[in-house]
């Protein structure tokens, strides 16, 4: 149970990051075709001020189609219309002028002959296979040709509208940080709110409200007791609390191996009130941190180093679902790290990650013209290939993980 709830809790983050592109699309007058909670092919469909909504058969995650992500290019034409033209010879001549017209870059007439072509392949008699091809082709091409195309919108447009998705992601995080600092406080104290059941602390007499001020004989401050009892890996150490105005000395206590590697007792400390200003920075804090250290990271990983840190989707989910395991409130801590975290890699300068798109949108901007297809298509092989390459170290890494 716990494994699929950490499932959906990933298809969630997805679904936020593609209802992000969605709505800034719509906000900058981009008209999206599609959006699907969830993978096509759709279950449900329905078509909505030119926008079709749909539920997906694949329940993970969100699809948004924005119409033209690049500039329509010749090779688009023999990529889908190669099996109409084998079948039937006559849509040479129609497709040859489209594909003039897009080698020209003379959109005007491209958009004309493109109508034609229509016309052309409706009469035609294809089979299945080539009509579902060109079907495809003349609403590809079509949606690159379209005003509302993304790779003709300004500058600025285009950042928004690919920006908004990594955006989505990091909100979400805040969002949850902040409800988590106001529930949970802020710093932590050193008094006992709650010990939990099958753990030792129960055994050794800890009760909420004691105040924790030693362990294995060293002062503890409440920073520092987490540490202090993991740091215990296991040996048997006493405990000095505080419990009213006496001084009790409980122990020994073994601290038992969680099953995220960490020594514990079993208790809780209660914490610091914080009000909803408060919680708001501390997230804001928090988020600040967490990107320094994922950057970080990234650069050991560069210089050789840091290739461990790197996980799969299988190490998240089992990381989630470990956090579901220790309670809802540390799932929700997890759920924010992984969203915060999805949105940096995307924000990395690779294509076909955002990143990518927002660093070529400045380029087309700053030289006023399109890149070459050619060149979207090189730069975005060698972005997927690191990709990968991140995936099966990370795939290596959790398999590992696994077997040990």
């Amino acid at each position: 149970m716990s494994v699929t709830i950490a499932i959906l809790g990933l298809a969630l983050l997805v679904l936020v990051h593609e209802a992000g592109h969605f709505f800034a699309a719509l906000a900058v007058w981009m008209s999206p075709r599609k959006f699907y909670i969830g993978f096509p092919p759709a279950i449900v469909k329905r078509k909505w001020n030119g926008v079709e909504y749909g539920i997906g058969a694949i329940p993970l995650g969100g699809y948004v189609r924005i119409p033209g992500m690049h500039r329509p290019a010749a090779q688009d034409v023999d990529l889908h219309f190669g099996p109409a033209r084998h079948e039937r010879p006559e849509l040479t001549v129609p497709l040859e002028r489209l594909r003039r017209a897009l080698v020209d870059n003379d959109l005007i007439s491209a958009q004309h002959e493109l109508e034609v072509l229509e016309h052309a392949v409706r009469r035609a008699e294809l089979s299945p296979q080539a009509l579902r091809a060109a079907e495809r082709g003349l609403r590809d091409i079509g949606d690159a040709l379209a005003p509302d195309a993304y790779w003709r919108q300004a500058t600025w447009k285009r950042i928004v509208a690919i920006a908004a998705g990594p955006g989505a992601n990091i909100l979400l995080a805040l969002v949850l940080f902040t409800a988590l600092f106001v529930m949970t406080g802020g710093a932590a104290t050193s008094q006992i709110s709650s010990v939990r059941p099958g753990y030792p602390g129960v055994a050794a007499g800890l009760r909420a409200q004691d105040l924790v001020l030693a362990i294995d004989n060293k002062p503890v401050m409440p920073d520092g007791i987490a540490k202090a009892i993991n740091d215990t890996k296991g040996k048997p150490v006493l405990v000095i609390v505080k419990r009213g105005q006496k001084y009790r000395e409980l122990g020994p206590i073994r601290a038992k191996k969680d099953t995220d590697g960490i020594y514990r007792f079993g208790f809780m400390l209660d914490r610091k009130n914080l009000t909803f200003p408060g919680a708001a920075w501390q997230s804001v804090r928090l988020t600040g941190l967490v990107t320094k250290e994922i950057g970080l990271s990234l650069s050991r990983l560069v210089h050789g180093s840091g290739r461990k840190d790197i996980s799969s989707p299988v190490g998240i989910v089992r990381g989630s679902s470990a956090a579901i395991n220790q309670g809802t409130e540390s799932y929700l801590w997890v759920l924010g790290l992984l969203s915060l975290s999805l949105a940096l890699l995307n924000l990395l300068p690779l294509l076909p990650l955002d990143g990518g798109h927002i660093l070529f949108s400045i380029i087309e901007g700053v030289r006023g013209r399109a890149v070459g297809r050619r060149v979207y298509e090189r730069v975005s092989a060698v972005g997927l290939a690191v990709v990968l390459l991140l995936f099966f170290i990370g795939l290596s890494n959790d398999i590992g993980r696994l077997g040990s």
